[in-house]
């Protein structure tokens, strides 16, 4: 493009950026910015005619005012105006101010589009540039809908410059991602292809990003790709670093077209073609040659660039996974990375052959590594590379290691990064079971695994191991030893408790022969750890309780005494007290036969797929792409019998016909589970099929004494939960499409709500949608309001409510009402939702709203403002007890520092609203220096109470403050470091 000349300098703009920047305070800044908006405004009203350099001039301070974060509400007619300018600074700054400040929506976007056609028509390259850039930075509907099918003609156009065909692909790009419904290709599409073979290299570089993008949409129409971009590859690999000089970074060729040409063949399947097939295989092997030669620079840059092409290679032969010599040649070069001294390539080394390790040519290749991948598990300082040595550990697992792999992470799982333990947990317990050929192993890893991590084993795993023990005869008396064992440690997790009352409660029966076991050794061992249990195992103790009656009856005067005193009998506990009293009535008036009918073994668990492999590929990543395709792939007939996911109902367990259960009694989570014959439930539901067999009942939400979410309805078929996933009215459903990525702004829209509770959430031309929510203790609320804002119906409004994909134990519990399916013009509908936190998270829930507005489908995603915080509450405390508590929380993962600038005025009413909207209570007198803020609060989860303290210190001269956070679980201290940074 042309350079400013000396005479565009623009004198006077220099001289207001010099004054804004000399400005001593804020207000100074305001007052100099209002004097000039007044003398622009007066200029472009007055008689006089302004000149192009003028307008230029003035249109560029309106800008710079924009961009420090004042709003413009003129000059919007000049900036058009400068487009019809001859000269490229007048009309570079008038398309730089309508990119910047002009909405899609606005008046003027006729007269724009009228000037983009006249550059596009000028044939001056430099113009036309412009126009492109334009049409990009802007991308709205209406600019698609204008000039969509005009840019393919200009792209394919013979007498098109090289630099306005680059522009020209990048802006139909990013017209296709915005509007792909208007972006046609139709008898572009051939054209358009063979621009992979056109002779400049940027030509190349930039279509073949527009070609990538559409081939993943329209792979037939555009498959012909394959045997220009394998041939142009083979042309840059076989070249030497002097053949493309211009194209060439730091002696390699063409790097980023190399990676960008390997992806876009990773769309495909391998070529048909022999000899195309044989050229791309050729072009491969020379890549793999290359790793292997000494480095030409001792340059990073060099070694980037080198690097990237192979590993797009490597991704490329897994995904072809036909060429047995490729594939172990690949292995054998990731596994020289394992030991590099660059973490980035072991991590990139570790993360292919995850992959690798799927593929029955590789496989045992991958094995030969596996010393060096267990001391990078060991050693590893970074936790992102040790998860994916992880990973890679499951992947390469199969019955000749399985025993040395599960007794390696076992080992790591004792000093594992809490941020992987649960997903270790997860792959222990899925290797055990698949590859377990000694039922007494199985059984051994799990309590061990309970005993080691018992806080991040969840629900599916206990369940597993107890299915699997009612339906092997020849383990339930070994388990039955084992776990009574263990529960004679002094201090055993409540996940053994429960996996010790489940299977003494069943077969205690084959154990007490023993004297060292008798029924009353065992009710006695069961019953010291009663007083320590949470409602849900004492509900489950209780049962097991009943069942010993049935099996040793000498126990039964002991029990009943039990069930009989104050504690159960009038126990605050709805259920534990409704369980005591039918479970004394009937060991009271029941015969032997008709309890031992009622009580009568558990029957064994029908074949299902493991619940515990459906929580596993939740996960997000390459270790969860390894499992899946290691389940389909490298099955080995491992499972053993009697895979059952319904879990262990302890009300079957109980007299089920004895006892109605109570509205609040969901020991096991029995009301998360879909109705009988509903369909099969998504990845996004972890419990459905753990429970598919059971009907559905009452939620179990608490209910608080005023009433407080006391109409929280049942999870029902409409309903969308982050435990069960909901399924919309078929009827008025929009057709079947992935929910939209999260806006970009949606971190933004979240965060305005971090020290509120109402508001707008979103706005644009169509839809407004404001929220209004309510908290208490760790129940909330919220409304959403959702505004047609157009004369025209919305038709199939459907909305859903998902949780981010993190392998997580549930976090939250979000039960929905559905919406109606059609809004009228002008009209609002309300949607509630209620809200229980179950334990601490830090991402946010997801709302994904869909409807039809002209035909077209709206679909858009936003985080719903549920933060951790909103469940605070306030705790009042002396200064004493402030700094003692503060103290005892010195641990450095407890706490929590950020120091940052000042976002916002440092007012301080201000201030004290949002620490008070925060949730937490604000401490008068309680920090030495007065200009401090001093606050307390406990946040309220269903599993647990997290105190937290919280200290921000101002600095008004630096417009600087530090915050400082403590809190008794490290992950709340980070997430709400993160989100309190961003409010002040």
């Amino acid at each position: 493009m042309p350079a400013v000349s000396k005479g565009d300098g623009m004198r006077g703009l220099a001289v207001f950026i010099s004054d804004i920047r000399n400005c001593k305070s804020k207000e100074a800044e305001i007052k100099r910015i209002n004097k000039e908006l007044a003398n622009i405004r007066s200029k472009f009203k007055g008689d006089k005619a302004l000149d192009g350099y003028s307008k230029k001039k003035y249109v560029c301070k309106l800008l710079f005012i924009f961009l420090l974060g004042h709003d413009i509400d003129f000059g919007h007619m000049e900036a058009v105006n400068l487009l019809s300018s001859n000269k490229y600074t007048e009309k570079q700054i008038g398309y730089l101010f309508i990119s910047v400040l002009v909405n899609s929506n606005s008046e003027l976007i006729r007269l724009i589009n009228n000037a983009i056609k006249n550059d596009l028509s000028s044939r001056n390259p430099t113009f036309m540039c412009l126009a492109l850039h334009c049409i990009a930075n802007v991308g709205s509907r209406e600019m698609a809908e204008a000039f969509a099918s005009e840019i393919p003609r200009i792209l394919v156009a013979g007498d098109t410059m090289d630099s306005v065909k680059q522009s020209a692909a990048l802006c139909l790009l990013r017209l296709y991602k915005t509007s792909p419904d208007l972006v046609l290709m139709g008898e572009w599409t051939s054209r358009v292809v063979h621009l992979l073979n056109d002779q400049h290299m940027g030509v190349v570089t930039a279509a073949i990003s527009l070609i990538t993008c559409l081939s993943q949409k329209n792979p037939d129409e555009f498959k012909t790709c394959v045997s220009l971009a394998v041939s142009r590859l083979s042309r840059i690999v076989s070249s030497a670093s002097t053949d493309l000089q211009d194209y060439t970074y730091y002696f390699v060729p063409a790097p980023w077209l190399s990676c960008k040409l390997l992806r876009l063949l990773q769309c495909y399947p391998p070529p048909e073609d022999g000899a195309v097939k044989g050229r791309l295989v050729e072009c491969l092997e020379t890549i793999l040659n290359k790793a292997q030669e000494p480095p030409k620079s001792k340059k990073v840059q060099h070694s980037n660039a080198k690097n990237a092409i192979l590993f797009e290679a490597i991704s490329l032969i897994i995904h072809y996974d036909s060429e047995p010599n490729l594939l172990v040649r690949a292995c054998n070069q990731l596994g020289q990375f394992l030991q590099h001294r660059e973490t980035n390539l072991r991590y990139l080394a570790l993360e292919s052959m995850c992959t690798l390790a799927s593929s029955e040519f590789s496989h045992e290749a991958v094995k030969t590594h596996i010393e060096t991948v267990i001391n990078a598990l060991k050693t590893e300082r970074d936790v992102s590379v040790r998860q994916r040595a992880a990973d890679l550990l499951y992947a390469m697992c199969d019955r000749s290691n399985a025993k040395q792999i599960v007794a390696e992470m076992l080992s790591y799982l004792e000093t594992a990064d809490y941020s992987i333990r649960e997903e270790m947990v997860l792959k222990v317990a899925i290797l055990a079971e698949k590859y377990a050929v000694d039922y007494s192993w199985y059984v051994d890893t799990i309590l061990n695994l309970i005993r080691i991590a018992g806080d991040y084993v969840s629900e599916e795993v206990w369940y597993r191991v107890i299915q699997i023990v009612i339906n092997r005869d020849d383990v339930q008396g070994y388990a039955a030893k084992t776990v009574f064992e263990a529960l004679q440690a002094p201090a055993c997790h409540e996940n053994m408790v429960k996996v010790g009352g489940y299977i003494l409660g069943e077969f205690g029966n084959l154990i007490a022969g023993d004297p060292r076991s008798s029924p009353l050794v065992q009710f006695n061992l069961l019953h010291s750890k009663f007083h320590l249990c949470s409602v849900p195992t004492r509900a489950l103790l209780l049962s097991a309780y009943i069942k010993f009656i049935n099996l040793f009856p000498e126990t039964k005067a002991t029990i009943q005494e039990v069930l009989r005193c104050d504690s159960q009998i009038r126990n605050s506990d709805v259920e534990l007290q409704q369980r005591a009293v039918e479970y004394l009535k009937l060991s009271s008036i029941a015969s032997t036969d008709v309890l031992a009918t009622v009580l009568e073994e558990m029957p064994p668990f029908p074949e299902r797929e493991s619940s515990i492999l459906a929580k596993l590929k939740k996960k997000k990543g390459p270790g969860a792409v390894s499992v899946t395709e290691l389940e389909d792939n490298k099955r080995e007939g491992g499972e053993l019998n009697g895979g059952s996911d319904r879990g262990p109902d302890t009300s079957a367990m109980a007299a089920s016909n004895a006892s109605t259960p109570s509205p609040s009694a969901d020991l096991l989570g029995i009301r998360s589970a879909a109705p009988v014959g509903a369909a099969p439930a998504s990845a996004g539901s972890l419990l459905v099929d753990v429970f598919s067999e059971a009907g559905p009942a009452a939620p179990s939400a608490a209910v608080n004494d005023d009433g407080f979410l006391r109409d929280l309805e049942q999870p029902t078929e409409t309903s969308d939960s982050l435990l069960v996933e909901g399924s919309g009215d078929s009827d008025s459903a929009p057709p079947s499409e992935d929910p939209a990525a999260p806006l970009p702004e949606a971190d933004d829209l979240l965060n305005k709500f971090v020290c509120k509770n109402n508001g707008v959430l979103f706005e644009n031309q169509l839809l407004q949608i404001g929220i209004k929510s309510e908290y208490r203790q760790n129940l909330g609320r919220m409304y959403l309001f959702y505004g047609n804002k157009t004369s025209v119906q919305f038709a199939s409004f459907t909305t859903t409510v998902s949780c981010p994909g993190e392998l997580h134990r549930p976090q939250l519990n979000v039960q929905t009402k559905p919406v109606e399916p059609l809004v009228e013009g002008g009209a609002q509908i309300q949607q509630v939702l209620n809200i229980e936190c179950l334990t601490d998270f830090s991402e946010a829930p997801l709302l994904n709203i869909k409807f039809r507005y002209g035909g077209a489908l709206q679909n858009l995603t936003l985080k719903l403002p549920v933060t951790i915080n909103k469940f605070f509450q306030p705790t009042e405390m002396a200064s004493q007890d402030f700094f003692q508590r503060w103290k005892q929380l010195s641990q450095p993962q407890q706490e929590a520092q950020k120091i940052f600038k000042a976002n916002h005025s440092m007012d301080t009413e201000v201030l004290k609203a949002k620490l008070l909207g925060l949730g937490t209570a604000l401490l008068d007198n309680v920090d030495p220096n007065p200009e401090n803020y001093v606050c307390a609060g406990v946040i309220q989860t269903k599993g647990q109470q997290v105190g937290c303290l919280l200290r921000l210190e101002p600095n008004a001269q630096a417009q600087m403050y530090r915050l400082t956070l403590r809190c008794s679980k490290d992950s709340v201290s980070k997430r709400l470091c993160e989100l309190l940074a961003e409010q002040f």
